[in-house]
C-alpha cells in the first residue's frame, strides 16, 4: 500500500483512486488523434492485425492475465499457426473459386441457397457478438477515462468511424488501419518500457506477481476462499493441469485450434482482407506480418495486465463484493480494469493521452472491419438477389446504407452492453466461439478437402452442430458464469466439460455428421467441383454451375436503373456522389451503362437478329471474353510473382522463422 501514495491522485484510501483524466495535454492529444485518424483514412496502408485487435483484446486479456497468468496469451499464439492454413491453403481455394464472400463459397460448392442463407445469418449473429464485445469494453473504458455521459463518448468514436467508413469503403478502412496498428504498437511498447521499469524488470515482475494479494479479504463473518484472491502457482505456464487447470493443456491444443481454425477458414472478416491482396506474395506476406504481430500480445497486453495486480493489488485483485462494487462498479472483480488503470497512474502527462488513443484506435480498428465486412456480406449475398438488375452505383450505395443502419443499431444497443457484466464478457465470448464456430468450421474443412461431401451433408451437420452448440450455450447464459466463490449453477451434465473440450467434442461430432449423410446420398459430379476443392484445384477444365441463379424478386425488373442511381445532374447529387466514394466518370465501371438489365437486353437483342443456335453461341463467347479480360490481370499477379526464387526464398524463410520463435516461446513457457 505504502508503494501507491507515489502516484498522482491517491490519498491513502484505495476507494478514492482518482482515475480520469484532468490535464488539458491529454485532451489535446486524443482531440488530435481523433483529427488524424479521420483525415488519414483515406490515404494510409492496409493492416491486417489492427483489424483482429479490439478494445476486447485490450482490456480482457490484460483482465484475465491480471487473474490467472499468462495462458490466456497462448491463444494468440495458437491463432498463428491457422494464418499459415489460411494462407497457404485457404485463400488461394477462394481465389480460385473467385468469390468476394464467404457464403457466395458454400453456394458455389453445393449449389444450395439454403446453406449460403443459413452461413449469411450465422455471420451476421457473429458479427453483432463482435460489436456488443467492442461496444461494452469501449463503453466502460471511455466512460471511466472521460468520465462522461457514456453516450457523448461513444457517439464521438462512432461518428468518426461511420465517417470514413461510409466515405472510403474498403479502401480507407484499410489505409486508416496502419494509423491504428502504428499507434496501438508503439503506445503498447511505451506502457511496457514505464510499466516494466515500476516492478524492476521480468524478473520482477515473475517474483512480485505472486505476492500481489488484496489486503481487504473478508467482510463480517464472511471471508473469501483463498483460491479466488491467491495468484495461481502456474501463472508463467501456458500448459496447466488437465484436471485443475482453468485452460488445460489438452483444451488448448485441442479446442483451442479449433476455434483458432474459423479465423484460418471461415472468418469473413480476416479472408476478405486477404483476398483483396494483389497477388500471393502480398497475401502471404500479410499472413506472415500479421503471424509476427500476434506474438506481441503475451508481452504487450498480458504482462501488462499482471504487473497493474502488483502495483494495485486491492482494486485490479479486489475480492470483496462491496469493495468491487465502489472501485469499478462490479460485485464478481474489477481485473477488467488493469489495463486503464495502469495506463493512467504510470504513464507520464502527455504519454497518458496518446496512451488512451491506443484504446481508442483498437476500438476504432475492430468496429470498421466489421463494418465494412457487413456491409459485404449484406450487397452480395442479400441485396443482389432482392434486386438482380441492380447497377455497381446502387450496391455501393446500398453497402454504405447498411453500415449507417448498423451505426444506429450499434448506438440503440449501447444501454444494454453497459449493463452487462463485463467481467465475465470475454469469457462469454471465447464460450460462444466455442459453440458455434465448430460446425461451420466444419463446413468449410471438408467442402475444401473432401469432394464427397455434398449439400445434403453439409447442411444437415451444419444444422445439428448448431443446434448442440446453442443449447449448450443457452445454458451457459442462463445459468450464468462459473464463479471463485459460488461454482458453477449449470447442472454438470451439461456444462461440465470444459468449453474448448466442448468445441473440440462439437467439431468431432460435426464432421461424422456431414460424413456420414454425404456418404449415403449421391455425390456431386467433378465437373460441378473444378477449382472449388483441394483435389481439383489445379484443373483447367471450365466448371459447370451447379443450378439456375436464383432471385428473391422483390422489386421489379422494370424499375429504370437511370431513375434511381442515374448521372448526378445537380450540385447535391454531385455532393452526394462525392460523399459516398462514387466515381461518376462516363467511363467507369459503376456507372449505370453496365446494368445486367442492359447487358441482358443487349444480348437478346443479338440472339433475336439470328437464330437460337448462334445466338447462344454468340453468347457464350462474349461470356468467356469478359471473364478472361475481367480477371487476366488478377490471374498473373496471383500466379507469375511468387515463381521469382528470391521472392519464394524470402517468403519461405520468413515462415520457417515465424515457426521456430513460435515453438521456442511455447517451449519457455511451457
Amino acid at each position: 500500500m505504502d508503494s501507491l501514495k507515489s502516484y498522482h491522485g491517491f490519498t491513502g484510501d484505495p476507494r478514492t483512486l482518482d482515475l480520469s483524466i484532468h490535464s488539458t495535454m491529454d485532451t489535446l492529444v486524443m482531440t488530435s488523434y481523433f483529427f488524424l485518424v479521420l483525415f488519414f483514412g483515406m490515404w494510409m496502408g492496409i493492416s491486417i492485425y489492427s483489424s483482429n485487435t479490439g478494445s476486447g483484446h485490450y482490456m480482457g486479456l490484460a483482465g484475465i492475465g491480471a487473474a490467472s497468468g499468462i495462458a490466456v496469451g497462448a491463444l494468440e499464439w495458437n491463432t498463428i499457426f491457422m494464418l499459415f492454413v489460411l494462407g497457404w491453403i485457404f485463400v488461394p481455394m477462394y481465389s480460385k473459386a473467385k468469390v468476394v464472400t464467404l457464403p457466395e463459397y458454400l453456394r458455389k460448392r453445393f449449389g444450395s441457397l439454403r446453406i449460403q442463407f443459413f452461413s449469411v445469418c450465422f455471420f451476421i449473429l457473429y458479427i453483432f457478438s463482435r460489436i456488443s464485445m467492442e461496444i461494452s469494453f469501449g463503453a466502460m473504458y471511455l466512460k471511466m477515462v472521460w468520465n462522461t455521459d457514456i453516450y457523448q463518448t461513444v457517439l464521438i468514436v462512432l461518428t468518426i468511424t461511420g465517417l470514413y467508413t461510409i466515405t472510403g469503403g474498403l479502401a480507407a478502412v484499410a489505409y486508416v488501419e496502419a494509423l491504428q496498428a502504428g499507434i496501438m504498437l508503439l503506445g503498447s511498447a511505451l506502457l511496457v518500457a514505464y510499466a516494466v521499469q515500476e516492478v524492476g524488470g521480468y524478473q520482477g515482475l515473475v517474483k512480485k506477481y505472486f505476492q500481489a494479494i488484496p489486503n481487504v479479504t473478508h467482510q463480517g463473518n464472511w471471508t473469501a476462499k483463498p483460491q479466488c484472491y491467491m495468484p495461481r502457482q502456474d501463472a508463467f505456464h501456458i500448459f496447466r493441469s488437465s484436471v485443475s487447470g482453468d485452460i488445460p493443456w489438452p483444451a488448448l491444443i485441442l479446442g483451442a485450434t479449433t476455434v483458432s481454425l474459423f479465423y484460418g477458414c471461415a472468418d469473413q472478416i480476416s479472408v476478405q482482407r486477404f483476398l483483396a491482396g494483389k497477388s500471393k506474395l502480398h497475401m502471404k506476406g500479410g499472413c506472415l506480418l500479421c503471424g509476427y504481430l500476434k506474438l506481441l500480445p503475451m508481452f504487450l497486453v498480458v504482462m501488462p495486465g499482471m504487473i497493474s495486480r502488483i502495483l494495485f493489488p486491492d482494486q485490479v485483485a479486489c475480492v470483496v463484493p462491496s469493495e468491487c462494487q465502489k472501485f469499478c462498479g462490479q460485485r464478481t472483480g474489477c481485473s477488467t480494469l488493469a489495463y486503464p488503470v495502469l495506463v493512467l497512474r504510470v504513464m507520464p502527462s502527455g504519454l497518458k493521452g496518446f496512451m488512451m488513443s491506443t484504446v481508442c484506435a483498437s476500438i476504432m480498428s475492430s468496429l470498421t472491419s466489421i463494418f465494412n465486412s457487413s456491409s459485404a456480406l449484406f450487397t452480395l449475398n442479400i441485396y443482389t438477389r432482392i434486386r438482380p438488375t441492380a447497377t455497381e452505383k446502387e450496391i455501393m450505395v446500398a453497402g454504405r446504407f447498411f453500415v449507417i443502419i448498423l451505426l444506429a443499431v450499434t448506438i440503440v444497443w449501447i444501454p444494454t452492453m453497459e449493463i452487462a457484466s463485463s467481467e465475465t464478457l470475454f469469457e462469454y465470448m471465447l464460450i460462444f466461439k466455442s459453440c458455434l464456430t465448430p460446425s461451420v468450421t466444419a463446413v468449410f474443412l471438408l467442402a475444401v478437402f473432401c469432394k464427397r461431401v455434398n449439400e445434403q451433408g453439409a447442411f444437415w451437420g451444419l444444422t445439428l452442430g448448431t443446434a448442440i452448440g446453442v443449447f449448450r450455450l443457452l445454458a451457459e447464459f442462463l445459468y450464468g458464469p462459473l464463479t471463485c466463490e459460488g461454482g458453477h449453477k449449470c447442472p454438470k451434465f451439461i456444462c461440465g466439460l470444459h468449453y474448448l473440450y466442448f468445441g473440440f467434442l462439437l467439431f468431432f461430432i460435426t464432421i461424422l455428421i456431414i460424413l456420414a449423410i454425404s456418404l449415403s446420398t449421391k455425390p456431386i459430379q467433378d465437373e460441378y467441383l473444378h477449382g472449388l476443392c483441394w483435389s481439383l484445384r489445379n484443373s483447367r477444365q471450365r466448371r459447370l454451375p451447379l443450378n439456375k441463379e436464383m432471385r428473391w424478386k422483390i422489386f421489379p425488373s422494370s424499375i429504370s436503373q437511370q431513375g434511381m442511381f442515374g448521372e448526378a445532374s445537380t450540385c447535391f447529387w454531385k455532393l452526394w456522389d462525392l460523399f459516398c466514394g462514387l466515381d461518376t466518370q462516363s467511363g467507369s465501371e459503376i456507372g449505370p451503362g453496365n446494368s445486367m438489365e442492359e447487358k441482358i437486353k443487349a444480348i437478346w437483342e443479338q440472339m433475336e437478329s439470328s437464330d437460337t443456335s448462334s445466338g447462344l453461341e454468340a453468347l457464350a463467347r462474349r461470356m468467356a471474353a469478359g471473364k478472361r479480360e475481367e480477371h487476366k490481370e488478377r490471374m498473373k499477379d496471383w500466379s507469375d510473382e511468387l515463381e521469382s526464387p528470391f521472392w519464394k526464398r524470402v517468403v519461405n524463410v520468413s515462415g520457417i522463422l515465424l515457426f521456430v520463435l513460435l515453438m521456442a516461446a511455447h517451449i519457455f513457457y511451457a
